[in-house]
């Protein structure tokens, strides 16, 4: 990447430290060559000496992954107060972790130093000084995050800017501005940055965490100060209410700052919303689907006004193409739709309406008066396709008809066996706690043969699934690759309590993919029936199974 431009990723260090995540080592190593494909300038692995799961990255990252776009960098502190740099055991870590740039932080904020580090104003320059000098004299590139820069400022300029001047003339080639507690708003930024940048001289930095919504916001104020250097993390990951996040940062530079774009040119934009949602997979959080950008509603247009425009030009509802940041634009169906948004979902899902006029007004009609009765399909498309194909020629395949079915649940008050030898079926069993057990009966049938199977599991539902797998496997093998992933229950009247009615909403895949399907019942059971049913014809449609089935039992 162009150097008068950095992107720096600080996802494997400051990102990490968000509430719930916890990285392993090979979690970092697969997160640190997403990030290089993506393009960034700057990785920030982590703390060596400080953090042994960091000390082990460094040692690995070298032998394991070949960054070809980025530059590793290892973040640490400025020595200890009254001591030197050249013996200082945490600065020497930062020697042995031989990353070609080393991130300092330092206090820049005269309260920090005074009440946190507790010591004098006159020796945290110092400490910034000679901890500069000396890695600069052992050949690294320095980069100072200045902690706490902003707060410190609007409370002491002078000495916040002494700070940046001490760390700008021992050598560091970036003086990062900090956002610690994430409580500034753009005009204060704009306003700072641009004063320290004609105080100090020296190339500049932000760092922008998200307290008041405005870590993005911000960052770009501070570009426009002068700032030539955005640090941040990916899906906005941090501690609190996270940092800046990237994924808005670099389409934002790239796509609408006509003077930025130029200089970064290898960020890989159209890889941006694949890597954003395989960092999620990593970190075992799952993706915002409302991120700027990267989410899954980020192209998604509901209204049917929308839809009519997009018709004619997609331009006129969406703020770029999404496929210059990799996604997809998505048109979602429900009681906002009108035709337009019923003929543009089907053009997505494979289906050519235009002149159906008949069609479209009857899957409009149908999907808003279902809606009215609690189903939605903004995100059920298997359960959307379904009823689509019900009004074509090409019909929706009838793979089993129902009979009946049942479910029970029972309980057995003090019956519990030691956990490890509770039957099947039985939920988390313990010494002194009730045994509950659950058991489906179901009656299918598939073309002129009928099917009866009980099933037991894990709850009602499960079990529910377990007897409709033992009727249709045997005739339909390709159910062996059918798994529901996700489950879940909305109560749409909640005013009604118990009597209320329910919507549940299934996520099943078949390894090749995911597909959704929505239920509405009196009862969760009910609810859960209809859109386990509706998983398991999707499923067997996408498999490209036939109907099939001869014979009695």
């Amino acid at each position: 990447m162009a150097s008068d431009f950095h992107i720096y990723d600080t996802t494997l260090r400051d990102g990490a430290q968000q509430e719930g995540m916890n990285l392993s080592v090979a979690d970092k190593l697969q997160i640190a060559a997403l990030l290089d494909r993506l393009g960034v300038d700057f990785i920030e692995g982590g703390w060596p000496g400080a953090i042994p799961k960091d000390t082990e990255f460094f040692e690995r990252v070298a032998k394991e992954v070949t960054l070809e776009n980025a530059t590793l960098a290892a973040f640490g502190s400025t020595r200890k107060a009254g001591g030197r740099a050249a013996t200082d055991t945490q600065v020497r870590a930062l020697l042995a972790a031989e990353t070609p740039v080393v991130t300092l932080v330092a206090k820049s904020d005269i309260r920090h130093v005074e009440r946190a580090l507790r010591t004098t104003p006159a020796e945290n320059l110092a400490m910034i000084r000679d901890t500069v000098e000396f890695l600069v004299r052992e050949g690294r590139r320095v980069f100072l995050d200045a902690e706490h820069f902003f707060d410190g400022y609007r409370f002491d300029s002078a000495y916040a800017v002494e700070c940046a001047r001490t760390a700008a003339e021992a050598g560091a080639e970036v003086v990062v501005l900090c956002d610690t507690n994430g409580g500034m708003l753009p005009p204060w930024v704009a306003e700072i940055v641009a004063d320290v940048r004609d105080r100090v001289g020296a190339r500049l930095g932000a760092h922008c965490h998200n307290d008041t919504g405005c870590a993005v916001a911000n960052t770009l104020a501070a570009v426009q100060a002068g700032v030539t250097h955005a640090q941040g993390t990916v899906n906005g990951y941090g501690e609190r209410t996270g940092n800046a996040d990237l994924t808005a940062i670099i389409p934002n530079l790239a796509l609408k700052w006509g003077g930025i774009s130029c200089t970064i040119p290898t960020v890989r934009l159209a890889d941006l919303t694949q890597v954003a949602h395989a960092i999620s997979e990593v970190t075992n959080i799952a993706p915002f689907a409302r991120q700027p950008y990267v989410g899954a509603s980020a192209f998604a247009h509901k209204a049917g006004l929308h839809a009519s425009a997009i018709r004619v030009d997609p331009d006129l509802y969406q703020q770029i193409d999404p496929v210059l940041v990799g996604n997809d634009r998505r048109m979602l169906v429900s009681e906002m739709a009108g035709r337009a948004s019923v003929e543009l979902k089907g053009k997505e899902l494979g289906f050519d309406l235009a002149g159906l006029s008949d069609v479209l007004t009857r899957v409009t009609d149908k999907v808003k008066a279902l809606e009215a009765d609690g189903y939605t399909y903004d995100a059920a498309d298997a359960s959307f396709e379904l009823l689509l194909r019900g009004e074509l020629p090409c019909g929706r395949p009838e793979y089993f008809r129902v009979e009946s079915w049942r479910a029970i649940s029972e309980t057995q008050a003090g019956a519990a066996v030691p956990r490890g030898a509770a039957p099947a079926g039985a939920r988390g069993a313990v010494p002194g706690r009730d045994l509950t057990a659950s058991e489906a009966t179901v009656k299918l049938w598939a073309g002129d043969r009928r099917l009866v199977a009980t099933g037991e599991g894990n709850g009602p539902v499960n079990a529910l699934d377990a007897a409709l797998r033992l009727a249709l496997t045997a005739i339909y093998p390709e159910l062996e690759q059918i798994e529901l992933v996700d489950y879940k229950v909305r109560i749409l009247d909640s005013a009604r309590g118990t009597d209320a009615v329910t919507r549940v909403m299934i996520e099943s895949t078949d390894a090749a993919g995911v597909w959704r399907t929505v239920g509405v019942g009196t009862n969760i059971i009910e609810a859960s029936w209809e859109a386990l049913t509706e998983a398991f014809t999707y499923g067997l449609l996408r498999a490209g199974a036939t109907p099939r089935g001869g014979g009695s039992v």
